[in-house]
């Protein structure tokens, strides 16, 4: 399989500039729209791990404040709208929203501004195998530690597939 890398245009907006709210306002919305959207598909939460998509677009393209705003907001605004992620989720999944966050800026810095299909996959892979170890030893549960990895495996290639496409075409 080839792959290709290309430049492309990426922004660390900061808290003082009202882009960075209205940014994290448009992805946060799309948080809110894409699990609504997968939840009416049985296990689509879990198969497709909607509330990532957004964050990962948001911080790989313009930077960690719009991702942590995105990371953060996302599901407690979903858990306050529709209960879902339920509470006692919560943590782990703002624990991985953060993860994505801090592997996307690594992607960043490392790869500069050169991007491909490996660079989304590196950041996805990461974020996923650092939350299950973590949430491993949150939840002692092996079995719920790598749900994501197993049950939400097509997710993952969604946000890789789906998330390059979107940070390619935002550019």
């Amino acid at each position: 399989m080839m792959t290709t890398t290309q430049s492309i245009r990426l922004y660390s907006l900061g808290y003082k500039e009202v882009k960075t709210y209205l940014f994290a306002t448009l992805f946060v919305i799309g948080n809110i729209v894409l699990p609504q959207l997968c939840h009416l598909m049985p296990q689509g939460g879990l198969t497709w791990l909607p509330i990532y998509f957004f964050t990962l677009v948001a911080a790989y393209k313009y930077g960690w404040k719009v991702g942590l705003l995105t990371a953060v907001a996302s599901p407690l605004v979903n858990n306050l709208l529709f209960g879902m992620p339920g509470a006692a989720m919560l943590p782990i999944i703002l624990i991985k929203s953060v993860l994505i966050v801090a592997a996307a800026v690594a992607a960043t810095k490392v790869f500069k501004q050169y991007f491909g299909i490996l660079t989304v996959a590196a950041v996805v892979v990461a974020y996923q195998l650092v939350g299950s170890l973590i949430e491993w030893g949150m939840t002692a549960s092996l079995a719920a530690a790598v749900q994501d990895l197993t049950i939400g495996l097509p997710g993952m290639l969604l946000q890789i597939v789906a998330g390059y496409m979107v940070i390619k075409r935002l550019s």
